[in-house]
């Protein structure tokens, strides 16, 4: 059984359909990557999985519970960290406040502490911006921020929207890089870009999204491989 599974999810903002059907799968340990145009919907499908969105049909399974009609909050607590587009941080805090405002929902001070360390050693730059505030950061240290305040809750699958959007091509890689790190440390990504070429080369497998719907899947390599993905979205 898959860790999460979304199956025939649509969803719409008012009279405008965002999804059409959209099915997909995460493993178990993988990197699954969600590719496609500005508009194709991308954003919504990881916003219908965090519950800020109520999906019009289909149902969401995570480890083995549906969790369509689930509250955000309880779907935090059940192990789904999210680093939405746009970082979302709280930039009048700290660096250290808003880490542990990712692990609000814990009470674990011991396991805590270990994750604020964990976060520390995978970002060191955040360590040494640790009493800093937020909205000072540079673009590059916000987004290493997110990410590390979606691992303080310590979840079982890691949500990434367009983490490298905005980067120079050196904190793209820092950031690329670090996400192979946390997957091989256990926790399966599911990983919205719009660097479609990287999000393949480090993807396991990946989906090509469309005007809402699933146009093709296939392995990391596959998708590079294939012709089409290359005149649409690697500029080749």
């Amino acid at each position: 059984m898959a860790l999460l599974e979304i199956e025939r999810i649509d969803a719409s903002y008012g009279h405008v359909r965002a999804l059409r059907g959209v099915s997909l799968r995460v493993e178990q340990g993988e990197i699954v990557a969600l590719i496609g145009s500005n508009g194709a919907g991308k954003t919504t499908t990881l916003r219908t999985v965090s519950g800020l969105v109520r999906p019009s049909g289909g149902r969401i399974v995570f480890g083995g519970r549906d969790i369509t009609r689930t509250r955000p909050s309880d779907i935090v607590k059940l192990g789904i960290g999210h680093a939405p587009e746009g970082r979302r941080l709280f930039p009048r805090l700290t660096v250290y406040d808003n880490l542990l405002m990712g692990a609000f929902t814990r009470r674990d001070r011991a396991g805590i502490e270990e994750d604020l360390e964990r976060v520390y050693t995978l970002f060191p730059r955040i360590r040494e911006r640790r009493t800093q505030i937020a909205g000072t950061l540079s673009g590059g240290e916000q987004q290493m921020l997110a990410v590390g305040r979606a691992l303080m809750a310590r979840p079982r699958l890691l949500m990434l929207d367009e983490p490298s959007l905005g980067l120079a091509p050196l904190l793209q890689d820092t950031i690329f890089r670090t996400l192979v790190e946390i997957n091989a440390q256990g926790i399966p990504v599911l990983l919205v870009e719009q660097n479609a070429n990287r999000a393949l080369e480090i993807a396991h497998r990946a989906y090509v999204l469309e005007t809402g719907s699933i146009v093709m899947e296939g392995t990391g390599q596959e998708l590079l491989a294939s012709e089409e993905v290359q005149r649409a979205y690697l500029g080749m």
